[in-house]
Parts: structure tokens; C-alpha cells; sequence
């Protein structure tokens, strides 16, 4: 008998095991089918994307990245002493960008966040309330919508990058929070505004300066009742015409006179000041319109720059661009149609006495698209002229072709 039990005892504890295998099997199958149920997975637009059944959470990961050829240089060129300098032909990783997005709770609770790798940059982070067309809510870091040229990704530029005037009239990346929406009536009855607030000292910077904050306003009329997004090129080949009309102003005083992803910086004849040195206004006028291939769009920049700690001197720059791109394909048979042409006329006009350089560029690209912005080739080849008063003036060709893929 004693036998018998010490077997049975012997047995239990061998099964047990084989029991707690079996067991755990199962309930771990359970788990990942109850996961497969609330979760779905799937690449789309934005990436891979991560949605839960009832649509309270969505996740998206994105990778993009921005080959670049060069030659004989990439940056544009910024002082009349540039174009004396020895050239410098490259190759490189010019953007490694890793993006992150979603909604959280509902899905009119958005975020956003994406980090520059190749700088170790993190460039912008937002949460949106968007719960009504009319009024919606922004915080955090990010582009403010105050030039159209500016606010396209640099992944969905119509060109290799943006124009000579995009150094010195951006505001580029501040901290703060903005108001906007979409007052949509009948007809051409259709508007976007854009009220904003930031710390106006740039990309990175928490504080403010002097306690003179920067503000900021837009207001876009889409003058052919439908919106057209912040995007280069006619690739969806509109089928109704969009065009948008937008008036933008901003005011800031502190110790820049310009911005861009590093932050605050210096136009040429300046230096970063003290606290509240420099009042600055600037304004520009941009339009922008698509209709079956044909994309346009122009901004004319206006910027006064007040030295509060040396009397009150003032400075008044002006600069421009025209741009414009077509998919021939659209009005000839044999033209390939993921291919595109676009050209492009800046000029900007510094107005300082002791600078006073017209400073233009001429630029014509080509575009194929393998997957709309996602994947495509950009060949550019651009030409620069700088008129400086009194000397003879200097200009530069320069070619780039740029492979950018999104992942």
C-alpha cells in the first residue's frame, strides 16, 4: 500500500510540469489572441500604425531619410566672400529623420513628436485638441505656420530645399501654443486662421528672455472653397482647382535677429544682442494654388528690425519667391508620368548700408516620384547672382541631385 501511495506521490510531482507547461501554453494563447482582437497592425501613409479596435489609440512610426549630392558646394551662398572660398563637394546623410505620432483617449487628442538623429535634435513635440473644425488647440514645439515655404516638410519640397530668403525671414521652430481652424461658409466663403503665442528665443529654448513674448497670426482665404495642405507639388493631380490666399504678420524682441532649426541666430551685419535688444516685425503675402498637375505657389517678405539699445535704429529687408511645377504627362501621351519640372525665382534685398547686395537665385529641378513624397529622386541645378554697390558682381552654378525615402 505504502508503495502504491509513494508511486501515485511520485507520479503527481512529474506531472506537475508537464501541467503548468500545458497550462501556461494556453493561457498565453488566450493572452495573444485577446491582443490580436483589441490591436490591429499595419503600414500606411505614416508608417508603420498600431490601432486599437475601438479607435481610442493609434501609434504610427516613421523613418526618413535624405541622401544628398553636392557640388561645388551644398549651402547657399550667404556674404559676397562665399563665392571666393574653395569648393567643397559633398556627400552626405543631410536629413535622418524618426517620427512618432498618434491620438490618445479619442482620436481628436493628437501628439507628435520627431527627433533628427543625425544631430541628435529633437525638433518638435505637440499635443492637438481637435475636437471642433472651427477650434482647435496646439502646444509644445513646432513650425509656426508663418511661411508656406517653411512650413512644407523638408520631405515634400517641390525643390532639393527651400529658397536664399528662407534664412533670413523664418521663424522656424518656437515653443508655445496656437489657436486655429477652418470657418468653411458657402463658396469661396472659406477661411483658415492661425493665432499664436511662443517664448520667441527658438527651437530648444524653455524661456523667454525679457517678457516680450512672440505673437503670431495667419489668416488664409481658400478662394476656391477647398483647402490645400502644406505640401509641394500637384501628386494627388487635382481635379478642381485649390487655391489659398494667406496674410501673415509676427512681432518678437529679443536678443535675434533670425531663426532656424539650431535656434536663435544673427543676419549679417548683426550680432546676438542683449536681452530685448532687437524689436522685430516682418509680414509677408504668399498664395499657392493646384489644378490637374500645375502647382504655383509665392510669398513676398517685408521684416523691420529695431535695435532698441542703439536709438532705435532701423532696418527694413524685403525678399521674394516665384515657384512653379508641371507633370507634362497631364498634356503629353509619351512623358513619363511620375516625372515633374519645377522652376524657381528669390531674390532678397538686405537694404543695409553698409550691405547693400541684391542677392538672387534661379533654380530648375526635376522630380520622379517612385511613391508620391515617400520615395522620389530630386535633380536640381541652380544659379546665384549677388550685385554688391560699388564692386563687380559675383555668381555661382551649382548642381544637387537628392534621393529622399520615407520607411
Amino acid at each position: 500500500m505504502s508503495h502504491y501511495f509513494c508511486a501515485r506521490k511520485a507520479l503527481t510531482i512529474l506531472s506537475l510540469p508537464v501541467c503548468c507547461l500545458l497550462t501556461n501554453k494556453a493561457f498565453g494563447q488566450y493572452i495573444l489572441s485577446d491582443t490580436t482582437n483589441k490591436v490591429s497592425v499595419q503600414y500606411g501613409e505614416k508608417g508603420f500604425e498600431f490601432r486599437t479596435r475601438d479607435d481610442k489609440f493609434l501609434l504610427q512610426i516613421q523613418s526618413r531619410f535624405q541622401f544628398r549630392f553636392a557640388t561645388p558646394e551644398d549651402q547657399d551662398p550667404v556674404t559676397y566672400d562665399d563665392f571666393m572660398g574653395d569648393n567643397k563637394t559633398s556627400f552626405k546623410i543631410n536629413r535622418a529623420r524618426l517620427k512618432v505620432g498618434g491620438h490618445a483617449f479619442k482620436p481628436w487628442i493628437k501628439y507628435y513628436w520627431e527627433y533628427e538623429l543625425s544631430q541628435s535634435n529633437l525638433l518638435n513635440f505637440t499635443l492637438s485638441v481637435e475636437k471642433w473644425e472651427w477650434l482647435k488647440f496646439q502646444v509644445g514645439q513646432f513650425k509656426v505656420e508663418y511661411s508656406r515655404e517653411r512650413r512644407i516638410s523638408s520631405g515634400e519640397q517641390q525643390m532639393v530645399d527651400r529658397s536664399v530668403i528662407n534664412r533670413p525671414f523664418t521663424v522656424d521652430r518656437q515653443q508655445g501654443a496656437e489657436i486655429y481652424g477652418r470657418l468653411k461658409g458657402r463658396g469661396v466663403a472659406d477661411f483658415n486662421y492661425w493665432l499664436g503665442v511662443f517664448t520667441g528665443t527658438g527651437r530648444g529654448s524653455t524661456q523667454n528672455d525679457d517678457n516680450h513674448l512672440m505673437y503670431f497670426t495667419r489668416l488664409q482665404w481658400n478662394f476656391t472653397g477647398d483647402y490645400l495642405d502644406f505640401e509641394g507639388s500637384d501628386i494627388e493631380i487635382h481635379e478642381r482647382p485649390a487655391g489659398v490666399l494667406a496674410v501673415n504678420s509676427v512681432t518678437n524682441r529679443s536678443p535675434y535677429t533670425r531663426f532656424s532649426q539650431a535656434g536663435g541666430g544673427s543676419l549679417e551685419g548683426y550680432e546676438n544682442g542683449l536681452p530685448g535688444q532687437y524689436r522685430v516685425n516682418q509680414a509677408n503675402v504668399e498664395t499657392a494654388f493646384m489644378y490637374k498637375g500645375f502647382s504655383w505657389q509665392m510669398e513676398y517678405h517685408w521684416k523691420e528690425i529695431v535695435d532698441k539699445l542703439n536709438n532705435d535704429e532701423t532696418n527694413t529687408l524685403h525678399g521674394y519667391y516665384v515657384q512653379a511645377g508641371y507633370f507634362f504627362h497631364q498634356a503629353i501621351d509619351w512623358w513619363p508620368a511620375p516625372l515633374e519640372v519645377a522652376a524657381r525665382n528669390a531674390g532678397y534685398f538686405p537694404n543695409r548700408e553698409e550691405d547693400q547686395t541684391k542677392k538672387r537665385e534661379t533654380s530648375l529641378a526635376f522630380n520622379w516620384f517612385f511613391h508620391k513624397h515617400k520615395n522620389k529622386l530630386t535633380m536640381e541645378t541652380s544659379y546665384f547672382n549677388y550685385d554688391k554697390t560699388g564692386d563687380i558682381p559675383a555668381s555661382e552654378w551649382r548642381f544637387r541631385l537628392q534621393w529622399d525615402i520615407s520607411l
